[in-house]
């Protein structure tokens, strides 16, 4: 039996949280796992070495609330890709946190952009930019 780890983020509104995640799953390359009306999932499943991301409604039928202090990153593979990642996220129902933007307070080399998700979830994309942190 393969075991995996995932990550879950809550939703009251499963159509407005796919809408933000599935172009932002596709530019990162995780494949759609499943999908319900109550929410959906990312990730490749069959194996222990990748974490999935799920978004769905609460299993105690509560709303959905946001976590203080809770933040998912997600990593992305260049500066382009953080900046494509965050126009989507804005355009697709996402709420600035922090534009795309080199961070030296987190070290020369990290670059990162931070939303917030259809139900106020913090999610930043990060990248460590070899080539910035060969200009030190």
């Amino acid at each position: 039996d393969a075991m995996f780890s995932y990550i879950m983020l809550g939703t009251n509104d499963p159509q407005a949280s796919y809408k933000f995640y599935a172009p932002l799953m596709r530019v990162l390359g995780h494949p759609l796992d499943g999908r319900s009306e109550k929410g959906a999932a990312w990730g490749t499943f069959k194996d222990n070495h990748t974490t999935g991301l799920c978004v769905g409604m609460p299993f105690d039928n509560l709303p959905a609330t946001r976590g203080n202090g809770v933040m998912v990153a997600l990593n992305a593979v260049s500066v382009e890709m953080i900046q494509e990642l965050y126009r989507l996220a804005i355009e697709n129902g996402g709420e600035d946190e922090g534009p795309p933007a080199f961070r030296p307070h987190y070290g020369a080399d990290f670059y990162s952009a931070y939303v917030r998700d259809p139900d106020k979830n913090k999610i930043a994309f990060v990248f460590y930019d070899p080539a910035k942190k060969a200009m030190v």
